[in-house]
């Protein structure tokens, strides 16, 4: 959404113009790389769930009349796994597919397929070692850990400052609402101007929601700041046990318990706590049946209990790929030794940002089906335009053979100064990184560029 270089007018609302306009510049400067790389595995992530599936979720077999015990299919799985410890069961999502047996051995996690008709496995592989798992550790976090979470989080949060300066610099001033929703089809860096600011004016509520979405991940202000206020309340349990455990225990190198309950406390097992569940002895094939009886169909998953204290977790979201239907999650916690159901949390019981953020998911990650594969992949792509276009329009509006960055000029004198403060105080309060690199680049510019007047004059 850049704007072509002209003499600096002596109005107000200009000045604040041209002020928006370098903003919005070195935003970019930063902000584009990272972008660049959330769309492309962003898209690289959608197309392969969908194809291929993760973690051998699509596994085909042949369907048979009946299925063995899920007891049977599960000691297949185990003896697969020399010294294995059995960890959780995946149900098939449909009569043709396998069934996928988690079990943990010397520290790490191994997939097992099984054919649920004749107990045969079909293959096994490292949990999240697949394409996709990839794709989602760069898209995540760089690869790189908790520093590359702070990156992606300092990137998305001016990334917000880059939608809104652009918003302002591409605001119809004088001229109609059409100028500035359609394109202009001229030549040369004209062109390029009118596709960019259209283009990020429909793109912009989009990338809002999410990089909102995605920032709610994110571990300072997704965990500290939002999360951390928006969970499921472990105080509905009424006289339930609780556990030292939180839900995101059960998460292994990726999210998969649903966000409003990750920082929840886990029910404990060993009280006469709860209601009615598994009638008899609490086995495999007796919890299987419950999760039955109560209503988890086709796909779902039934997490193990840990400890002597751990409970029986039957789950089922869209998150996870279980469901299309994000306002269908369900977690059920069962007490191992008796069988009761110690908690039944569903989407209904979420908190407002909790619900926000199961549809959210759902949304940002595309597993509604085809039409937000679609979607997504659209998004993707006019991201990765305005990524070029403004590389292009960089290119085109600077000097020849200029060796600097010629950025917008910044007027000289200000005005609306303290309304600018006021915004800038505002984001770094609403989001701490990016409030960290504003300060950042005005300590650079106040404290190292203002005593290297060649390096800063490369820099502007």
């Amino acid at each position: 959404m850049t704007t072509d270089t002209q003499m600096q007018p002596d109005g107000g609302v200009n000045k604040f113009y041209f002020a928006a306009w370098r903003w919005h510049f070195y935003a970019g400067l930063f902000v584009i790389p990272f972008l660049t790389v959330l769309a492309v595995t962003g898209m690289m992530m959608l197309w392969i769930a969908w194809i291929d599936g993760r973690d051998g979720e699509r596994t085909p077999v042949v369907p048979q009349e009946t299925a063995l015990s899920v007891s049977a299919q599960a000691e297949a799985a185990v003896a697969a796994v020399p010294g294995g410890t059995f960890k959780q069961y995946v149900a098939p999502r449909s009569p043709d597919l396998a069934a996928l047996f988690r079990v943990d051995s010397d520290g790490d996690a191994i997939m097992v397929a099984v054919d649920p008709y004749t107990a045969t496995v079909i293959e096994s592989f490292p949990r999240r070692s697949g394409w996709y798992d990839f794709f989602d550790q760069v898209h995540g976090e760089l690869m790189l850990g908790v520093a590359g979470d702070r990156m992606l989080e300092t990137a998305a949060s001016l990334a917000l400052v880059l939608v809104a300066t652009g918003l302002y610099l591409w605001w119809p001033r004088g001229t109609s609402w059409r100028a500035a929703l359609l394109p202009r089809f001229t030549r040369g860096r004209a062109l390029w101007k009118s596709l960019h600011g259209v283009v990020g004016v429909w793109v912009s509520i989009f990338l809002v929601f999410f990089l909102i979405s995605g920032l709610s991940w994110a571990g300072i202000w997704g965990g500290k700041m939002v999360q951390a206020w928006s969970q499921f309340p472990a105080a509905k349990w009424d006289a339930v046990p609780l556990s030292d455990d939180i839900h995101a225990s059960m998460n292994h190198d990726r999210r998969e318990v649903p966000w409003a309950l990750e920082q929840t406390p886990m029910p404990a097992s060993g009280s006469a706590a709860g209601e009615t569940g598994v009638v008899g002895p609490v086995t495999l094939e007796s919890v299987d049946r419950l999760a039955r009886e109560i209503g988890f169909e086709a796909r779902y998953q039934l997490n193990l209990p840990a400890g002597e204290t751990g409970v029986w977790t039957l789950s089922r979201d869209s998150m996870s790929t279980d469901s299309t239907n994000p306002m269908s999650d369900r977690t059920v916690h069962v007490d191992q030794y008796t069988g009761k159901v110690l908690a039944d949390v569903r989407y209904d019981d979420y908190s407002l940002a909790g619900k926000a953020m199961a549809v959210g998911i759902a949304l940002h990650m595309g597993t509604l089906g085809l039409w937000s594969v679609l979607a997504n992949t659209l998004f993707c792509l006019a991201v990765l335009f305005l990524c070029v276009s403004a590389v292009v329009l960089w290119w085109k509006r600077r000097p020849s053979g200029a060796g600097r960055l010629a950025a917008p000029p910044m007027p000289r004198e200000m005005p609306l100064w303290q309304g600018a403060v006021l915004v800038g105080l505002g984001v770094s309060m609403a989001f701490p990184m990016a409030g960290l690199a504003l300060l950042c680049a005005l300590a650079l510019d106040m404290f190292i560029l203002s005593y290297m007047p060649k390096l800063r004059r490369s820099l502007t």
